[in-house]
C-alpha cells in the first residue's frame, strides 16, 4: 500500500508585512519559527487550512518544497516577490 502524501497545514498572514505568509505544520504553533522570521513577520493572523499534496498548485511556490520545509523544520515562509528579507529568511530555514 502506497503512503499517503497528503500533509495538512495552517497558513497566516503578516500583519505588518503585506504579501508575507507563514505555513505551519501544527496550529498556532509560532514558536517553530526562527526569531529572524518573527521580528519581520511580525503578528500572524490566521488565513486558512489547507491541504497539501505534491501536485497541488500554489501561487508562490512548489506545494513539495512547501510539504518538505513542514516535515523538516514545521514551518515555511512565503515572502512577497523581489523582497530583500526573503533571501535571509530562506537561508534561516536551511540552519
Amino acid at each position: 500500500m502506497d503512503r499517503d502524501p497528503r500533509m495538512y497545514c495552517y497558513v497566516y498572514k503578516s500583519v505588518r508585512k503585506p504579501g508575507a505568509y507563514a505555513y505551519l505544520a501544527r496550529r498556532d504553533e509560532f514558536d517553530v519559527l526562527p526569531a529572524a522570521a518573527r521580528a519581520v513577520l511580525g503578528q500572524l493572523a490566521f488565513v486558512m487550512e489547507l491541504e497539501l499534496t505534491p501536485q497541488r498548485r500554489l501561487a508562490r511556490a512548489a506545494a513539495s518544497e512547501v510539504m518538505s520545509s513542514l516535515a523538516a523544520h514545521g514551518f515555511f515562509i512565503q515572502m512577497p516577490p523581489q523582497d530583500p528579507a526573503a533571501a535571509a529568511l530562506a537561508g534561516s530555514a536551511q540552519g
